[in-house]
């Protein structure tokens, strides 16, 4: 048998020592907006994709303001991934100046959307959610076979076979010009939080997993594969949250920091009101907080949720007042930074755990919620108008 010189084992070694970095190479650049969608795309892309998100747990899209570095990280990335429906309004401004001329995800293509009207805390909300399956999703996405050339009434030809990549054309329902993204942060005639329905996040994956064979081709087959495992988890996922939820009543309301749970409600037939809009930066007015507290005293509010990156102030002053108890803390645009809620399906099952323990009644099961997602989005109750 041959021995190794000291040579040989020294060249060896670094050989072994330069395969992580060889590997790393190899791996395709992705820049997502937000950090639910960078835990997307790294369960999708594996081993195979480097992800940076521009926005990090606990912190708040709504409100950021793009660096030169987001730029320089757009100039150098092989993938693009942003939410759509003016969730980030900053961000095609700063694909525009980055000069980025990869693929695009828009993750919200595809999805049934929530029509939003701004804020009525008066409106029932009333949630006929007929689901045709199951868990209610007669929402055919599971194949994902989309065609992402939606052509839709908003400008989004996304045809990922192709990508015409002139971002003139990504103006996504609005005009740069018309709207000072540092802080306008107006969201349009769609609620942007379609993540907060898994259904709907079934559709977010196979957005991401298209394109990343798009930017990627050589691992097309890791790509499916990781994208239906994922699916196949978040359908286990969305199962595990109708059992929790179902035993609470129907007639429950909660109040949370801001109006991101729209999707949410929508799917599993928890009605949620909110003193402000759509933006976390809003403030309400005293005669919305008094218009609340008149809702919270006439309807079935047992408890009071703060959200991860939102400004306490506000639902402590309404427990104040109330008398209600602050039950726990939600988790709504962003992820925590550790724990359970610090992936996306964690964040999902611990809004419902913590729903669940501040409501729940020890044997009820009220699927009376009527979750039939029929999924007419048309207005859906969710008229928030002051």
């Amino acid at each position: 048998m041959r021995h190794a010189t000291p040579a040989a084992l020294i060249l060896g070694t670094s050989a072994m020592l330069a395969l992580p970095a060889a590997i790393a190479a190899e791996r395709i650049q992705v820049v997502t907006s937000f950090s639910i969608l960078a835990d997307m795309v790294q369960n999708v892309g594996g081993e195979h994709v480097e992800v940076i998100s521009l926005v990090g747990p606990d912190s708040d899209a709504h409100v950021y303001s793009p660096t030169p570095r987001d730029a320089r990280a757009l100039a150098d990335a092989d993938l693009v991934v942003f939410n759509g429906l003016l969730f980030e309004g900053w961000m095609e401004r700063l694909i525009d100046s980055s000069d980025y001329s990869g693929p695009l995800v828009t993750t919200t293509d595809g999805i049934d959307r929530l029509d939003y009207h701004g804020h009525d805390h008066e409106e029932a909300h009333g949630h006929d959610h007929g689901h045709d399956d199951d868990h209610g999703h007669d929402h055919n996405h599971d194949d994902h076979g989309h065609d992402h050339g939606h052509d839709d009434d908003h400008g989004h030809d996304h045809e990922h076979d192709d990508h015409d990549h002139d971002h003139d054309d990504h103006d996504h329902e609005h005009d740069h010009d018309d709207h000072d993204h540092g802080h306008d942060h107006a969201h349009g005639d769609y609620d942007p939080h379609a993540w907060q329905d898994l259904a709907m996040g079934k559709v977010y994956v196979g957005n991401i997993r298209d394109g990343l064979i798009e930017a990627d081709p050589d691992n097309e087959a890791a790509y499916r594969e990781n994208a239906e495992r994922y699916i196949n988890e978040l359908a286990a996922t969305d199962a595990e949250i109708r059992e929790l939820l179902g035993e609470i009543p129907s007639s429950t309301s909660v109040i949370t920091g801001h109006d991101s749970f729209g999707y949410f409600s929508n799917a599993y037939g928890i009605r949620f009101l909110s003193p402000v809009g759509l933006s976390t930066e809003a403030e309400p007015s005293a005669a919305d907080m008094a218009r609340l507290i008149d809702v919270i005293r006439e309807q079935d509010v047992r408890a009071l949720f703060h959200e991860n990156m939102t400004s306490p102030a506000v639902i402590n002053q309404l427990a104040e007042e109330t008398g209600l108890p602050i039950a726990g803390t939600l988790y709504a645009d962003a992820l925590a930074a550790e724990g359970e809620a610090s992936t996306y399906l964690g964040m999902m099952r611990h809004n419902a755990q913590v729903l669940h323990d501040a409501l729940a009644e020890p044997g009820h099961d009220d699927h009376g919620h009527d979750h039939g997602h029929s999924h007419n989005h048309g207005d859906n109750g969710h008229d928030h108008s002051h």
